[in-house]
């Protein structure tokens, strides 16, 4: 799924940024999880990732998603074995969202795989795929941004803005996000 052409669709003065059938197939999506998903509570994990398989989704029969969680198009996400999608996450994956192994995205933490094309005067947009790694965190109220690749077992500290590849093992946290040391895990 690509965006439409910005020079053609004009998104700025309201054409829409991708096609009839994206649309009318996230409007089916909105409504399949708030009828099935929204409303079921937190130990109904196993259920809410099998709707979310149903609408294309890659995941894992051990992930655990909270009813609360916002996914803008379920066929481009990947989530991976016991992984946590946490309260209140926004996964906004325009671009693939992929979450690793164990990796954790803690309650109201914000994911965003796309960008726009501030050179272009027509706002072009641009998806900009994420990776999480296995093991990873992003805490409470972090923000992911387009393109970025969290390496294994590193950390996004609360309320963190990370723009940059985050090295493995390595802890961010700011805004700009810092790598302020590497992670001392005891095996």
């Amino acid at each position: 799924m690509k965006p439409l052409e910005a020079a053609s669709r004009r998104p700025l003065e309201g054409g829409a940024s991708f096609s009839l059938g994206n649309r009318l197939c996230r409007i089916i999506w909105a409504v399949a999880w708030l009828t099935l998903a929204r409303w079921t509570p937190p130990p109904l994990h196993r259920w809410r990732c099998s709707v979310l398989r149903l609408f294309g989704a890659r995941v894992a029969p051990t992930a655990r998603v909270h009813a609360s969680v916002s996914v803008w198009l379920p066929a481009n996400l990947t989530i991976g074995p016991n992984a946590l999608v946490g309260p209140g996450a926004r996964l906004y994956n325009q671009g693939h969202i992929t979450i690793g192994e164990r990796a954790v995205i803690s309650q109201g933490a914000y994911l965003c795989a796309s960008s726009h094309d501030i050179r272009d005067p027509h706002f072009q947009l641009i998806l900009k795929p994420i990776e999480i790694g296995d093991q990873c965190w992003v805490a409470a109220d972090a923000f992911v941004g387009p393109g970025v690749t969290m390496a294994d077992r590193s950390v996004l500290a609360a309320r963190g803005v990370l723009f940059v590849n985050a090295q493995a093992d390595g802890i961010y946290r700011g805004n700009p996000a810092e790598l302020i040391k590497l992670r001392q895990l005891q095996v």
